[in-house]
């Protein structure tokens, strides 16, 4: 069977059927024709085409009502129709009521083109969200995991196998904004101490007395303004689980305490004497590099080793680009209930500017666009104009000079070129279709098309994968 995109062009002008399908024909497209609405309803129950191009105008049928009656057959179905001059207003109707774009007849062929290769990367994508949604996503009780990377899922399986261990301390390390705390709840919420409190201490915001009160508490009259007795956060997350943010901050005399608190399960509270035993799993994270501190007499190392019984590193953002969408699509959704409107839909422009992007504040940043997207835009799509210019500007050429290509005196085939730069995408990927296609600023289905025309496959590119 054909690989190609099936259009559907129905029309009761048998020459402009004609027309249409030898020009859709020549692009690489499969056609099929109808004449009226009900052999429309029968080739899209029948042979499911991927886009119809529909005259608002048929013998048997209205086009407002087509539009709704072919939503029901295949709600992926892209419709595009094609009306006479002065119908424009019920074009648009139309377009209202579920079509994607309207043309006007005498139709321009480039313009057709064009339409019917962005309706299908807008299927495409639609297609995408769905899989996203069902697929890509972890759920530990009340925490989700949102990745389709390999680094993400080897991450939600170790989250699995510590959070059947009763009492491992763990280090989570990674730039700030990757998600440490997402982690530790995880492990939290998928173990055995998930009905017990999740605790945390920031050891960034507080100097080093009062770290260590925060941590065991303390007695009356052990320093001043302790006026009465006050249980530490070691204490209130017995049978539960106390996560240790920023521990490369934590001051070097706190840093001992916690040792031995680590070791022995006990600890005094400040100004106390008697020993005070509880069952707690401690968590450190941390945005330093602590081998690092260490070397700098800033951090301890047999604290270090004592921490790291499990030791889990949390990629950036930028070195797992493939995330981007599955953790956009999943701040959209969750954002748009947050805000009390309707869900948002993403353009696949805009998103291959998110996966371009660097993102320094990694996932924390992206859901900060995100929201200021759906909060100063008022549209139900976001595309690359509604993303911070320092996004949308960072995946163009920051220097357009005249020496990134000289045309040869001789001259050239831009074929020839298309089809190289096209192998040199291809090459570097693997031959890895959506890859390829990020680094050209392409579309899946465009590039597909273009390899069909230069008669390229990935095997070529020393892979099988699609």
């Amino acid at each position: 069977m054909s690989s190609r995109p099936v259009i559907a062009v129905v029309d009761d002008e048998e020459l402009f059927r004609s027309w249409l399908s030898e020009h859709l024909g020549a692009a690489g497209y499969r056609v099929m024709e109808a004449a009226t609405g009900h052999e429309a309803l029968r080739l899209a129950t029948e042979e499911s085409p991927r886009l119809m191009l529909l005259d608002l105008r048929l013998p048997d049928a209205d086009g407002l009502e087509m539009v709704t009656q072919l939503h029901e057959v295949d709600r992926d179905l892209v419709v595009v129709i094609v009306t006479a001059y002065g119908e424009v207003q019920t074009a648009v109707r139309a377009v209202k009521a579920g079509a994607y774009h309207f043309l006007e007849k005498p139709v321009d062929l480039d313009d057709l083109l064009i339409t019917i290769e962005k309706g299908l990367e807008a299927q495409s994508l639609r297609r995408e969200i769905a899989v996203l949604r069902e697929q890509h996503r972890w759920q530990f009780a009340n925490v989700e995991f949102v990745g389709r990377s390999g680094a993400v899922r080897q991450l939600a399986e170790t989250v699995e196998k510590v959070a059947r261990t009763e009492s491992a301390t763990v280090l989570l390390q990674g730039e700030s904004g990757t998600g440490k705390d997402l982690v530790a709840r995880a492990i939290h919420a998928h173990s055995s101490r998930k009905d017990k409190p999740f605790l945390e201490i920031n050891c960034t915001t507080l100097p080093e007395q009062l770290v260590e009160a925060e941590l065991f508490g303390h007695e009356r009259g052990a320093f001043t303004d302790a006026r009465e007795r006050k249980k530490g956060l070691a204490e209130l997350a017995d049978g539960g689980t106390l996560l240790l943010d920023e521990i490369g901050d934590m001051p070097l005399g706190a840093q001992v305490k916690l040792l031995r608190f680590l070791e022995d399960s006990r600890f005094k509270r400040l100004g106390g004497t008697t020993d005070i035993p509880v069952n707690v799993r401690v968590i450190a994270a941390t945005n330093q590099k602590l081998d690092r501190a260490i070397e700098e007499g800033k951090f301890r190392s047999d604290l270090y080793y004592r921490l790291k019984v499990v030791d889990l590193n949390i990629p950036p953002l930028r070195e797992r680009p493939e995330d981007c969408a599955p953790l956009a699509l999943y701040f959209i959704e969750q954002l748009a209930r947050d805000l009390k409107r309707e869900p948002a839909t993403i353009t696949a422009d805009a998103m291959n500017v998110l996966e371009a992007y660097s993102w320094p504040g990694n996932v924390r940043e992206l859901r900060n666009v995100l929201e200021r997207a759906l909060i100063l835009e008022d549209t139900q799509e976001i595309r690359p104009e509604h993303l911070p210019v320092e996004i949308s500007s960072a995946t163009k050429r920051t220097d357009a000079r005249d020496d990134i290509f000289q045309l040869p005196a001789e001259g050239l085939r831009m074929e020839d070129v298309e089809r190289n730069v096209i192998e040199q995408a291809l090459a570097r990927t693997a031959g890895n279709v959506a890859r390829a296609a990020r680094l050209l600023g392409l579309s899946r289905d465009t590039l597909r098309y273009r390899m069909k025309k230069y008669e390229l496959t990935n095997s070529q590119s020393r892979s099988g994968r699609p």
